[in-house]
């Protein structure tokens, strides 16, 4: 399976966590990872490759040019490499024709492999949403998306790189940037939602993207009073845990149920710590 990850040095704990997680739940498969990247040194590649099952994980470094994509919107909690995912055709291996984007904020807690294999026909892009019924005519008039639009969180997304190549437009991505920028929460996001909905796949987020609010936003509902999920049936059915917002389980202030599985895979990565000898 080829992935594609994008971050700078501030989460290189998280990603080490999230790679761990990747092999153990997927014990048949191996992996190609493609870091993607402007800023991470020599010694971030080394501390990432000497943590993780070289045997079925290969670490591929990919520095991105620092002027690239400097016209998109950027903020602090916002960075440039989060860019990095719109444009994957334009500097990975023409060779590949897919590749599974994973921000590094996820643990994996089942197979993938369904996921990485479906059909996602001349589709760009197939993706979770997170968002309310009420929201929904919100983003579709602030993004000027098309009508029962759905918006979907970038976290954890399948590229199709082949229909990328061939048909992705970067002007159009850029004029639409420069139109809409004034409009944007969260930039990248807002730009895939904005410019390829109708090249988007739509996949269950409680199976692939369940983040701990999705997850209370769910239960909540009167209308599945029936089909509540328990940690239970997370454990036997979600393949992706996503802790996306502020409220994360590595900091202090963390409410949620999904940080279970990420201490379970922390505590793997720190025994492995004191079992490697430099």
């Amino acid at each position: 399976m080829n992935i594609l990850l994008t971050l700078n040095s501030n989460y290189i704990e998280q990603l080490i966590v999230m790679l761990t997680s990747l092999v153990k739940s997927n014990a048949n498969e191996n992996f190609e990872v493609y870091i993607a990247h402007s800023s991470l040194d020599e010694e971030d590649i080394f501390l990432i490759n000497s943590s993780i099952c070289k045997d079925r994980c290969k670490i591929i470094d990919v520095k991105i040019p620092s002027g690239m994509f400097n016209e998109a919107p950027t903020t602090d909690r916002y960075p440039k490499e989060m860019y990095y995912r719109i444009f994957a055709a334009q500097y990975l291996p023409e060779f590949l024709d897919r590749i599974l984007y994973l921000d590094p904020d996820i643990v994996v807690i089942n197979s993938i492999s369904s996921l990485y294999n479906m059909d996602m026909g001349d589709n760009f892009f197939a993706a979770a949403s997170h968002v309310s019924k009420s929201l929904k005519k919100i983003n579709e008039i602030r993004l000027d998306m098309p009508g029962d639009s759905m918006y979907i969180n970038s976290g954890m997304m399948p590229l199709n790189l082949k229909a990328l190549r061939e048909n992705q437009d970067v002007q159009e991505v850029y004029d639409y940037i420069e139109n809409k920028k004034v409009f944007f929460l969260l930039p990248d996001q807002d730009v895939i939602n904005g410019v390829y909905a109708d090249k988007t796949v739509h996949i269950d987020a409680m199976i692939y993207n369940l983040s701990d609010r999705y997850l209370s936003l769910y239960n909540a509902n009167p209308k599945n009073i029936s089909t509540k999920k328990d940690m239970r049936w997370i454990a036997h059915n979600t393949s992706i845990v996503h802790y996306c917002g502020r409220n994360k389980p590595w900091k202090s202030g963390y409410k949620g149920e999904l940080g279970v599985f990420y201490y379970y895979f922390e505590n793997l990565v720190n025994r492995n710590k004191k079992q490697i000898v430099f």
